[in-house]
């Protein structure tokens, strides 16, 4: 298997001729996306941003080769409450405005050793789906967060995630972010991905290992958004890892690669509801 690095510069080339080339692909198409800069609603009381697309990522933790699979994202831009508390801004495009709650959600698809050799004698571990909250601040040039997750079917366990982005908007429509992202796992999480039990071992290429929870890995996102108007939009957003602590120590790891790298390409829609 070909070991994947970040200085693989074929990727980032194809992402970043695609970006570049929206706004005449946007001039030929606005009328599909003609919805004359208007909400769906005037004066919403939610507003919610979704993206659909497609993704291309590390096949599972420690793995060296890619996968392509579905994408997606929501977050919510927007809340007023029947008390009258107001959440975020329903009257900016792409972002928030403030100190806030967060909801946070991640998605991690199954690892089935059936499916990669080098895995063979490996438990297998279910889909998770991490559900959680967290709180952040935001302005229209910089945003903070910390979110805390838990996993349920696959790991079942507690992870937190903290970052930060700088935002800029170098043309109309256009929206860049870019920042560094921290992952924390207990002990659980990394038993579950990055542990090698005695059984395990005796019928896997691995020696046995007991991983601790704390840092888990260390990167960067790197996001690139167009909007056509206040409704639909494209965007791409480009993360790499590595694995530290105890989780980068793991034989699964060192036996694979300690980066990780995650591409997501998909249609955004900004929709706003008055209740």
């Amino acid at each position: 298997m070909a070991r994947f690095k970040i200085s693989d510069t074929r990727i980032w080339i194809t992402l970043g001729a695609s970006l570049l080339a929206l706004p005449a692909v946007a001039q030929e198409t606005l009328s599909v996306f003609d919805e004359n800069g208007y909400l769906d609603s005037a004066d919403p009381d939610m507003v919610i941003g979704i993206r659909l697309g497609a993704q291309r990522e590390s096949a599972y933790f420690g793995s060296s080769d890619l996968e392509n699979g579905p994408g997606g994202s929501v977050r919510f831009d927007y809340v007023r409450f029947p008390n009258g508390f107001e959440y975020g801004s329903g009257q900016t495009v792409g972002y928030r405005t403030g100190w806030g709650l967060r909801g946070s959600a991640r998605f991690i698809g199954e690892r089935n050793s059936a499916d990669y050799p080098e895995l063979a004698g490996l438990s297998d571990v279910d889909w998770t789906q991490e559900f959680g909250f967290g709180v952040g601040y935001e302005e229209k040039h910089f945003r903070g967060f910390a979110d805390v997750r838990y996993g349920f079917f696959g790991h079942q366990s507690f992870v937190g995630e903290a970052g930060f982005d700088v935002i800029a908007t170098p043309a109309e429509g256009w929206t860049l972010t870019l920042g560094p992202r921290l992952l924390i796992g207990s002990d659980k999480y990394t038993q579950t991905y990055f542990g090698v039990t005695a059984d395990e071992a005796a019928a896997s290429q691995y020696s046995e290992y007991d991983p601790n929870g704390g840092l888990v890995s260390a990167g960067v996102v790197l996001g690139a958004r167009y909007d056509f108007n206040e409704r639909w939009g494209i965007e791409a957003v480009a993360g790499y890892s590595r694995f530290m602590g105890d989780a980068g120590n793991s034989p699964i790891v060192l036996g694979g690669s300690d980066e990780s790298l995650k591409i997501e390409v998909g249609i955004t829609r900004r929709i706003s509801v008055d209740f």
